[in-house]
C-alpha cells in the first residue's frame, strides 16, 4: 500500500492517500476530464481536444462561432389569434374548427360560438 503511484495527468509520484486529482490539487487534471462543456448562451456542446482548457475553448466559441440570438429568447408563445371578429384572444396551440377550418380561441372554438359558415350540415347545441 505504500508503493509510490504515478498520477496519469501530471506524472508526479504520490502515495495512495494523495493519488486522486483533488487530493493533490492536480493542475493537469483537465487533460483527463471527459466532460463536454456546453455553451451557456446557445446550449450547444463544445468539443474540446486533449490538452485544451475547456474555459478557453468555450470562450473562443462565444467570441466567434456562437449562434446565440437574444431575440430567440423573446419569442412569443401565444401566437394563434382568434378569427372571430372583435375577439383579440390568442392561444398557445391552434384550435381549428372542423367545419370551416378557421383558427379560434377556446371560447369561440365551437361552430355556434363563431357563427360558422363552413358546412351545410346542422350543428347541435350540445
Amino acid at each position: 500500500d505504500f508503493l509510490p503511484l504515478k498520477c496519469d495527468a501530471c506524472e508526479q509520484v504520490f502515495c495512495k492517500d494523495h493519488i486522486r486529482y483533488d487530493d493533490h490539487k492536480c493542475s493537469s487534471a483537465y487533460k483527463k476530464n471527459v466532460q463536454v462543456p456546453v455553451c451557456p448562451l446557445c446550449n450547444i456542446p463544445i468539443p474540446v481536444q486533449k490538452g485544451e482548457i475547456p474555459d478557453v475553448v468555450v470562450g473562443a466559441h462565444m467570441d466567434k462561432d456562437c449562434k446565440y440570438n437574444p431575440m430567440q429568447q423573446k419569442q412569443r408563445i401565444f401566437t394563434n389569434k382568434c378569427l372571430k371578429p372583435g375577439c383579440k384572444r390568442k392561444e398557445m396551440m391552434k384550435v381549428v374548427c372542423e367545419q370551416c377550418g378557421g383558427n379560434f380561441c377556446i371560447k369561440h372554438r365551437h361552430p355556434l360560438d363563431h357563427d360558422c359558415k363552413g358546412s351545410s350540415r346542422p350543428t347541435s347545441k350540445a
